[in-house]
């Protein structure tokens, strides 16, 4: 059984939890650097400062934020890739 969150259906899924700034954006860089354009990454982060890191991120590259949100102490990020090599 999948599990559908947001109504998203990501390519990869990238388990950031317990890691403190700046790693869940580091490793969310490495994960879309493995990523064909257009596929999409679900980040999942403990970390407060990622909330404002991935928008952050997606506002100053070529990707896109999708959409996040918060689940108890967990933020959630979708992340799709760029249709090119602005990574």
């Amino acid at each position: 059984m999948s599990e559908q969150t947001g109504g998203f259906q990501p390519d990869t899924v990238l388990d950031a939890c317990g890691l403190h700034c700046p790693l869940p954006l580091l490793k969310a860089k490495q994960a879309l650097a493995s990523l064909a354009a257009g596929q999409l990454l679900e980040v999942r982060s403990t970390d407060a400062g990622s909330w404002r890191d991935m928008a952050s991120f997606t506002d100053q590259s070529a990707h896109t934020l999708e959409g996040r949100e918060q689940r108890d102490d967990v933020y959630v990020y979708w992340i799709r890739k760029a249709g090119d090599a602005h990574s």
